[in-house]
């Protein structure tokens, strides 16, 4: 029972995923429209890419804290 709550947590790399997904296809859309700004857009790509990362990683660092050290 007190690993639903791990659970839970863990459910917060779903949002991350879908964003990453819908990013992904929009940058490389723009690439495909305009081949001269792929460097502009990849720079801007891997930013918005590392912070929905970071969230992902939180959601999961909480579930296994959730684990541990949870009563």
């Amino acid at each position: 029972m007190e690993n639903i709550g791990a659970g839970l947590a863990a459910l917060g790399v779903i949002g991350p995923g879908i964003g990453l997904g819908i990013m992904t296809g929009l940058a490389t859309e723009a690439i495909g429209r305009n081949p001269d700004a792929a460097a502009s857009v990849r720079a801007t790509w891997l930013l918005g890419a590392a912070f929905a990362e970071g969230l992902g990683v939180l959601a999961i660092v909480v579930g296994v804290l959730a684990i541990f050290i949870g009563g």
